[in-house]
């Protein structure tokens, strides 16, 4: 019997790798014809055709069509690659947000059923107040001085202020890979975190592959969405900012509000040794402050003690050396209970288990959202939580 070889159009191959942003030569070494495919020299039977979806996660029905699908981000797309929008989100990045809408849609139905009222916080500024004012107002806010404050090391300091910020009602979820799989590790190179606004349910995701001071200064610049009412995804450091109007001035006025949130210009100023040497003070600094030497840098030029020309140098300087420290490090997992209510929110997690133990919720969708698979660990988890199980 002739082997069934399928019609596939060259450029859907190209799409689906340039999509799962994989390379020619890598997805060579397990589809040896794949080159011919993309010339149409040669046909994939429909078991390779199948094969090649799953390696690239593109849905198989897509490889039918006559051209590729414009896939577009379920919420506003506030990312730059050098300071220009990135075009194809990846799967990897698709499916983390719809992961987050799905629980955030449960918790939203949670609040509702259970008689909460809204948050008063959300919605309840304007990306254009004056920015020490609106820093100030949203550390009183969240009381994030006094977390600040209760953070020894750089984890320690991430810990309180995560903490202080879901106290207040905000779901934050801080995962490096997609789910549990650590086969699909996030790119903070695409993302480095986005906020997902609702009067009952706002979350943040926080791209933990990111450095712990990336991480505060990602939180601190989702939860500014937050209290404006904007959902958006950004890789938002101190220096990239997208070129399109509005975004620019909210961007802008946010990453602004993120460094004031957690370097106040005043305390700075005052700390801030201008005679020093520049490598060792804003080290000395970043250490002081629980933030990125890059964040540093910014607040140096902020406080008048760099140019603008010296301090961007400084900044692509100190960017290349953290890039070239985070090459290759690793992660060591961590404890599983304790990994997977950073990556859920411990406030979602305690919600959702609670209300399974309860019979409004099906195990069945709880092991979804939670990613695991055996009621043991769901009652670990739940013992892990101080639940009563």
């Amino acid at each position: 019997m002739a082997t069934v070889r399928v019609d596939v159009q060259p450029e859907m191959f190209r799409w689906a790798r340039e999509r799962a942003r994989l390379s020619l030569a890598v997805l060579e070494q397990a589809f040896p014809r794949l080159p011919e495919w993309e010339r149409q020299e040669a046909k994939p039977t429909l078991k390779q055709l199948e094969r090649f979806a799953k390696r690239t996660r593109a849905p198989i029905g897509y490889f039918f069509l006559t051209e590729p699908p414009e896939e577009q981000l379920p919420i506003p797309d506030f990312r730059t690659i050098r300071d220009l929008p990135v075009a194809q989100p990846s799967p990897d990045l698709l499916d983390t947000i719809y992961m987050c809408q799905m629980r955030q849609d449960w918790y939203r139905e949670h609040m509702e059923a259970t008689g909460q009222d809204p948050l008063v916080f959300v919605g309840s500024m304007e990306a254009r107040g004056e920015v020490v004012v609106t820093a100030a107002a949203i550390r009183e806010a969240f009381a994030l001085d006094r977390a600040r404050q209760a953070g020894g090391s750089w984890e320690d300091a991430l810990r309180e202020l995560v903490r202080a910020i879901e106290d207040r009602g905000v779901l934050v979820m801080r995962n490096g890979v997609v789910g549990n799989n650590t086969h699909r590790p996030l790119d903070v190179r695409e993302f480095r975190g986005f906020a997902l606004s609702d009067p009952l349910a706002p979350l943040i995701f926080v791209n933990a592959k990111d450095s712990k001071a990336g991480q505060l200064f990602t939180l601190a610049h989702e939860l500014v969405h937050i209290v404006v009412g904007r959902s958006g995804v950004s890789d938002q450091s101190p220096r990239t900012l997208p070129q399109r109007e509005p975004d620019l001035r909210v961007e802008r006025w946010c990453n602004e509000v993120a460094a004031e949130i957690l370097v106040p210009l005043d305390i700075f100023s005052d700390d801030y040794r201008r005679g020093a040497e520049l490598a060792d003070e804003m080290r000395r600094l970043s250490r002081r402050f629980k933030v990125s030497t890059l964040v540093v840098l910014r607040r140096m030029f902020d406080a008048g003690g760099l140019g603008r020309d010296e301090m961007w140098s400084a900044y692509d300087a100190e960017l290349e050396r953290l890039r070239r420290l985070g090459a290759g490090r690793k992660s060591d997992g961590g404890d599983f209970h304790a990994t997977e209510a950073v990556r859920v929110s411990p406030r979602f997690a305690r919600a959702l288990i609670q209300s399974t133990l309860e019979g409004t919720t099906l195990y069945r969708d709880a092991f979804h959202m939670l990613g695991i698979r055996k009621e043991k660990t769901f009652r670990d988890f739940g013992a892990e939580l101080d639940l009563v199980l």
